[in-house]
Formats: C-alpha cells, structure tokens, sequence
C-alpha cells in the first residue's frame, strides 16, 4: 500500500486519541453507517435525520452538529472519494487481491461495502442519478486512469462489475459457504478473477501465413 503522510500536530499511529476526539470519531461513524444502511433500503424522499439518529443511536441534534442538514449527510454518504482511495490503494499488479480482500474485510468489520450501495441507485431518482455520477468519476474512471494498455474503461468496468457480484453473495445474498471461508482463501480463489480484468487479455499469437 502508498504510505500516507501524517500531518505534523497529529498523533502517531500508536499513539491514543483524547476520549473526546474517539467519542466523537465513533459517533460520526455510527452516523454514517446508520445512514448507509437507511440509503440500502429506503428512498431518498423517505430518509429523514430523526430515523437516522435512531438508527445510530444518538440524538437527531447530534447529527446536525456534525453533518449540518439531510442533504448534507446523504451528499457524504452518495460520494465513493473515501472508499475509492482504500479500495484502489495498491500497486497495479497486486490491486485485484488488494480490492477482493478490502470487500471482505469491509463487510466482515464495518459491516459496510465501499461500493455496494451503487446497487440502489434506481431507489433514489434524481438523487440515484448523483450516486450514479459519482461512482464514474470516483471509482471506475479512477481506476481506469491507473491501467495501461488498451481498452482501460472496458478493463475497469469489469473488474468492478467482479467485485460488485462478490459483494452481493456475500453481504446481499449472504452465501453461507463464501462467508464461512477465511478471507485470504477466497482472496487467493477470487483475487486472480479481478486481477484478469484489470490486465485485459493477453495479446493473441500472430496468425500463421496462409498455406501453412
């Protein structure tokens, strides 16, 4: 993975954040998933900050404070830029398995896929036309911008739509036999899928001359 610089006032990676600031992350966290999950099942017109605050278990004025008003959140919660940048955080040659294990490991600790949500695009009209938008030019043309070689866009649109149906078996459908199995062996079964697309098809062989 690219190293991420730290900024110079911020603490190290071991080092422990004041109770407030962690209270504060984990509650913006509880927000946010509470809203991936109503934004999954619910059209946008029908979300309001009173259900997701219950949902997250905090009051609807706490959700205010940090994400200001509904269009605000749910702008948050359409944009892919965050999850994007983990998903795709990995040398190319190596980026299939990378994306493979993120799903996984997403789903199986947050609970939350970094894509998966495109999949509700019809529920949310003109609203679903945002998500649409932003998963191009987040996701897919982003990872398209990083390959080489021919038919780049076609190569990134595959190699999505594999990890999009892997995250429908396994947090959707929820398939017993996938979920049962640890995550790096379905890394090393479904990584090489992904990988396959983002590569593109070998070359073919030059055609033997005529007569032979």
């Amino acid at each position: 993975m690219s190293a991420v610089s730290t900024p110079p006032d911020a603490p190290g990676p071991g080092a422990a954040q004041p109770p407030g600031r962690r209270d504060a992350e984990a509650t913006k966290a509880a927000i946010l998933h509470a809203a991936r999950h109503l934004l999954a099942r619910q059209a946008h017109a029908d979300l309001t900050l009173k259900a997701v605050a219950e949902r997250a278990g905090v009051s609807a004025p706490l959700v205010v404070k940090y994400f200001g008003n509904k269009d605000a959140l749910f702008a948050r919660v359409m944009s892919f830029e965050e999850d994007a940048r983990a998903l795709l955080d990995a040398p190319p040659a190596e980026l299939g398995r990378h994306m493979v294990r993120h799903v996984l490991v997403s789903q199986r600790e947050r609970g939350a896929d970094p894509v998966l949500r495109i999949a509700f695009a019809p529920l949310h009209g003109e609203h679903g036309d945002v998500l649409r938008a932003n998963f191009r030019a987040q996701v897919t043309e982003r990872l398209a911008a990083r390959l080489t070689g021919p038919d780049p866009a076609v190569r990134a649109e595959l190699a999505v739509a594999a990890l999009l149906g892997l995250g429908v078996m396994f947090g959707i459908a929820r398939g017993a036999a996938l979920r049962a199995m640890p995550v790096e062996d379905v890394v090393d079964r479904y990584g090489p899928t992904v990988q396959a697309h983002l590569d593109g098809p070998a070359p073919r062989p030059p055609s033997e001359p005529a007569g032979k």
